[in-house]
């Protein structure tokens, strides 16, 4: 009875701590999906200069975005997406792809050129994934004339810098195996690895078509609270491919 009442207790105490950490997890994201506009942070990356181009870089919610906009970032993705879909076995379709691009915690990268016409964006989220806090890229999505310069790169350590300030654990994203520009872009660029919870570290699935890639978010060093100009520390799914060349 002893030995069984011991293993009882131990079961007990690691279901409280695994509550304990989810309940962490979600406060963090909680924290950062509050933030009215992330990007205000980091002023120095609203503007991309460089490589001929001058582009300007705003953050929006989904709940803010206007109609037109919401439809030129999903004709762009179609465009740019539907074949990667098709060809890897997951089928496009526009309802269920608009359903994703507009659920309510979707926050947007938009890239604008100096007369204002788009160019470019990024989809993401602060999310749990797998009881574990996270930003989840969805999109990178670039017209061609904007593209091998530098702006992907640019854009995701955008994102990098945000998941670092609001303490999330690291940066994620899914992306087709046949999306070889693509896969080197995170893997070679940007020092991306195939995540733990990549369907073929845990679950044997041959044939399967897209590999879940991620780096870790070092954490923050605490500021001194006299520290001059610091920001302030946070408070304490799955996403689809989509990730096109840089």
């Amino acid at each position: 009875m002893g030995r069984k009442s011991l293993k009882s207790k131990e079961k007990k105490q690691k279901r409280k701590e695994e509550s304990m950490r989810l309940a962490v997890a979600q406060a963090k994201v909680d924290a950062a999906n509050e933030l009215a506009d992330p990007l205000q942070m980091f002023p120095v990356f609203q503007k991309f200069e460089r490589n001929g181009l001058n582009l300007n870089i705003a953050c929006e919610r989904i709940s803010d975005m206007a109609e037109d906009l919401v439809d030129w970032a999903f004709e762009l993705t179609k465009s740019n997406m539907q074949t990667l879909y098709e060809t890897g076995g997951w089928g496009w379709k526009d309802k269920e792809k608009r359903a994703e691009m507009t659920e309510d915690m979707a926050r947007y990268l938009i890239v604008t050129d100096s007369d204002n016409k788009l160019v470019g964006f990024v989809h993401f989220r602060f999310d749990i994934d797998y009881d574990e806090e996270v930003l989840y890229v969805y999109e990178i999505q670039l017209i061609k004339e904007v593209r091998r310069k530098g702006l992907g790169k640019f854009l995701l350590q955008i994102l990098e810098l945000m998941a670092h300030k609001t303490q999330m654990k690291k940066v994620i994203q899914t992306v087709f195996k046949q999306n070889t520009a693509g896969y080197d872009f995170y893997t070679k660029t940007m020092k991306y690895e195939v995540d733990e919870t990549n369907p073929e570290e845990y679950v044997f699935e041959e044939g399967n078509s897209y590999v879940i890639l991620s780096k870790a978010i070092k954490p923050r060093k605490v500021e001194s609270s006299n520290t001059k100009g610091a920001i302030p520390s946070v408070a304490v799914s799955n996403g689809t491919p989509g990730v096109v060349t840089s």
